[in-house]
């Protein structure tokens, strides 16, 4: 699975294409791409801020942290674990974003948790949606995704969500962790998506 399949961003290299490798290696990917960034940015101490773009007061940035042009983080906001938006990106009050990669033109409205995860361009998340980066019930830690065909073992025990382009999540919803959402989905409000088959709920304690 390619991130290539979901977004059309060309950010990623082939060594990483995997989704849940990239996010598990945010910190150092985009520590790596500060230095590889145009003119427009101000840089301090690996926090990479375009100077089109918009960050409160009060919003928290930890390094490293990229803020590409024209893209607003709000009030409260807080971005930590290795965080890269693209530009004119838009991160709303009291959304948490953690070792995420969100593309050009998506949206957090507010009061989100993103983990682990990466967002395709033009992306919606309304109020108060939920992309969960750990399974709390299983025993094992590793999470496993599901394409609709397939098992994916991920080797690792932190990951959220593959959103495609185009896709619309609604308020209040929760991605279990691994989900994988194709291009222009629209995920109802109040949902809950788990894609992992009722055999293996079965069997993952």
């Amino acid at each position: 699975m390619k991130i290539s399949d979901y977004t059309s961003a060309e950010i990623f290299q082939d060594e990483l294409a995997q989704p849940w490798a990239v996010c598990g290696h945010a910190a150092e990917i985009v520590r790596s791409w500060i230095g590889t960034l145009s003119g427009g940015y101000r840089v301090i101490d690996d926090v990479a801020i375009h100077e089109t773009a918009t960050v409160e007061p009060g919003a928290i940035l930890k390094a490293p942290c990229v803020i590409g042009a024209g893209s607003f983080v709000a009030s409260y906001a807080y971005l930590r674990g290795g965080v890269w938006l693209d530009h004119n990106v838009i991160i709303g009050p009291s959304s948490e974003i953690k070792s995420s990669f969100i593309c050009a033109n998506s949206k957090a409205a507010h009061f989100n948790f993103i983990g682990d995860s990466i967002l395709g361009e033009n992306v919606n998340i309304e109020a108060g949606a939920i992309l969960a980066n750990f399974r709390n019930e299983w025993k094992a830690g590793e999470i496993i995704c599901f394409d609709g065909v397939n098992y994916i073992h991920t080797g690792q025990d932190k990951f959220g969500a593959l959103i495609g382009d185009g896709a619309r999540i609604g308020a209040n919803a929760v991605l279990a962790p691994g989900s994988i959402v194709k291009k222009d989905t629209i995920v109802k409000r109040l949902s809950s998506i788990d894609q992992i088959p009722p055999e293996m709920r079965k069997n993952r304690d």
